[in-house]
C-alpha cells in the first residue's frame, strides 16, 4: 500500500528525515551527513517533495548506487503530498520575458555570443554555477586573455585550395582538434542535460569526456553514443578506493578509450558566485582525495589498460614527472580559472613545456592538451603552433546548450570549423600538421606586467583626492 503524504511529513527533523523523489520516499537520515552538497538542502525538504530540486543536479540513479535499498521506503500517494506554494519571482517573470525575445539561433557568430545570450536566459543559480570562477577571477580572465599575446606569423604562397582540420587524440582521428571537456551539473540548464553534448560530438565527430558528475548517469551518456563514438571519462577520485575501481572497471567494459584523471582539486576553491547564489556543488568535497598523489598512479595503471591522462597539470615539472610515470597524456588545465586564483594559463604553461620536452627528445613520449579560454578557431591554431595536440572546450557549448539546445551545440562547432579552415589558409597551412612554433609570436606570452582588472577591488576603492581650493572670505 502506497504511502500518504501526511505519513512522511511527520519525519521532517534531523532525527527523521524522509524525502520524495520520483514518486517514491526515501530515508536519507543517516545520509545526510554524507551528502555532498550538505545537510541543509535535505533539511528544507524534509517530508516534502524534492523531485524538481534533486532531478538537475542528481543522475537518475544516485539513490539506487548510495542509499541502501532498507531505506527505499515505497510508493507514495502523490495526490495526497501537499503541494508546495511557489512565490511568483519577479525576477523569474523577467527572464521569461527574455527568453520569449532572444536572439534566433542564426544571429550569434562565435562562441562569444553564446555566453552573452546564455547570460540573460539562464536562471541565475545555473549562470553563476557555470561562468564562477575563484576568488577574484583573475585567472578566469587570463585564461582567454592569454591568447591575445600570442601574435601570428602567416606564410604566403602555400597551396591552400584544400585544407584538413583533422587529426589523431591518442589514436583517435578527430574532424578538428578539439574535445568536448567534462562539465558538470548539465541539467542545471538543459532538461536533457549532457546527451546533448553527447550528440553533437557524433555529428562533428570529435571526442565527448564523459564527467564524474553529470546530471546524466554516465550509462545514459554512453547509451546516447551511436556506432564507434569514441568517449573518455573524467574521473574525480573517490576517497573510497573501491568506489574509484569500481567506476573505472565499468567505464572501461562500457568501452570509454580513456581516463581522465582530474589532479587540480584537492578541495574545491572559492567561488563567490556560487556562495551568493546559495548554490552548493554537488560531488563536493566528501567525495574528493585530498591525499592523491603520483605514487597512486602505479595503482591506476594496474586497474585499468585505458591510456591516462592527468587533467589540471599547471608546470613543466610534474609533465616531466607524467611522462617518467609512463602516463600517456596531460591537460594543462587551472580547472577553468575555478580552483586556485592567480594560476597561469594553460597557453602560457604550454610555452614553457614543450621547449622542454624537445630538448628530451620526449614531444612524442606523452601527449599535451591545454584547456581554458579557447573561444576562436584562431586560439586552437596558436595552440597547435606551440605544440598541443588538441584543446578542450567546455563552457562555450553548454551556453549553447542552455540557450538553443542541440541546434545551438552544432552551430558552435560549426563555426568552429568554419573558422578553423579560413585561419588554416590565412596563416598558410593545408593540414595542422604543418603548424608550428615559427608561425607565431608568442614573446609577449609571460608578460605579466598587464592583469585583467580587480572588479571587485575597482567597485569598492575609494580614491584619495587632491586638495580643494580654499573658499573665499
Amino acid at each position: 500500500m502506497a504511502l500518504t503524504g501526511n505519513e512522511v511529513a511527520k519525519h521532517n527533523s534531523n532525527e527523521s528525515c524522509w524525502v520524495i523523489v520520483h514518486g517514491k520516499a526515501y530515508d536519507v537520515t543517516e545520509f545526510m551527513p554524507e551528502h555532498p552538497g550538505g545537510m541543509t538542502i535535505i533539511l528544507k525538504w524534509a517530508g516534502k517533495d524534492s523531485t524538481d530540486t534533486y532531478e538537475p543536479i542528481h543522475p537518475p540513479d544516485t539513490l539506487d548506487k548510495y542509499l541502501d535499498e532498507s531505506k527505499h521506503l515505497g510508493e507514495v500517494d502523490i495526490s495526497t503530498v501537499m503541494k508546495e506554494k511557489k512565490e511568483i519571482n519577479p525576477d523569474e517573470a523577467e527572464r521569461l520575458d527574455r527568453i520569449e525575445r532572444m536572439p534566433i539561433l542564426e544571429q550569434c557568430y562565435n562562441l562569444m555570443d553564446f555566453e552573452e545570450v546564455a547570460k540573460s536566459v539562464m536562471k541565475e543559480t545555473a549562470w553563476a554555477y557555470y561562468s564562477s570562477a575563484a576568488d577574484d577571477e583573475i585567472t578566469l580572465r587570463e585564461n582567454h586573455s592569454a591568447f591575445h599575446k600570442i601574435w601570428f606569423r602567416p606564410q604566403i604562397l602555400v597551396d591552400v585550395e584544400k585544407v584538413d582540420d583533422s587529426t589523431t587524440m591518442l589514436g583517435t582521428k578527430v574532424d578538428i582538434p578539439f574535445y568536448v571537456t567534462a562539465t558538470a551539473l548539465g541539467k542545471l540548464d538543459h532538461p536533457e542535460g549532457e546527451v546533448v553534448l553527447t550528440r553533437a560530438a557524433k555529428k562533428h565527430n570529435v571526442i565527448q569526456m564523459i564527467p564524474t558528475l553529470g546530471s546524466c548517469s554516465f550509462d545514459e551518456v554512453v547509451n546516447a553514443a551511436e556506432g564507434n563514438q569514441v568517449q573518455r571519462l573524467q574521473l574525480y577520485v573517490n576517497k573510497d578506493r573501491a568506489i574509484t575501481k569500481q567506476i573505472i572497471e565499468h567505464a572501461e567494459r562500457r568501452g570509454c578509450k580513456g581516463l581522465f584523471i582530474t589532479v587540480d582539486a584537492p578541495q574545491l576553491g572559492r567561488r563567490e558566485k556560487d556562495m551568493r547564489n546559495k548554490f552548493k556543488e554537488a560531488g563536493s568535497n566528501s567525495f574528493i582525495d585530498p591525499s592523491l598523489s603520483l605514487k597512486d598512479i602505479l595503482w591506476f595503471q594496474s586497474v585499468t589498460n585505458m591510456p591516462i591522462i592527468l587533467n589540471g597539470v599547471q608546470r613543466v615539472e610534474d609533465v616531466i614527472r607524467a611522462a617518467e610515470a609512463g602516463i600517456q597524456g596531460v591537460v594543462l588545465s587551472n580547472h577553468g580559472g575555478r580552483q586556485l586564483d592567480f594560476a597561469r594559463s594553460g597557453i602560457e604553461v604550454l610555452a614553457e613545456v614543450m621547449p622542454v620536452l624537445h630538448e628530451r627528445g620526449w614531444q612524442d613520449r606523452i601527449e599535451v592538451y591545454i584547456d581554458g579560454g579557447v573561444r576562436r578557431a584562431t586560439d586552437i591554431i596558436k595552440a597547435l603552433c606551440l605544440g598541443a595536440k588538441g584543446v578542450s572546450i567546455g563552457r562555450p557549448f553548454v551556453y549553447a546548450m542552455s540557450s538553443y539546445g542541440l541546434p545551438g551545440v552544432n552551430r558552435a562547432m560549426q563555426l568552429l570549423k568554419d573558422e578553423m579552415e579560413m585561419s588554416m589558409r590565412l596563416i598558410g597551412c593545408s593540414s595542422v600538421d604543418q603548424l608550428n612554433p615559427s608561425l607565431v609570436d608568442a614573446r609577449g606570452l609571460f608578460n605579466h606586467s598587464i592583469t585583467p582588472s580587480d572588479s571587485l577591488g575597482l567597485s569598492v576603492y575609494e580614491p584619495l583626492v587632491s586638495p580643494k581650493q580654499r573658499a573665499k572670505l
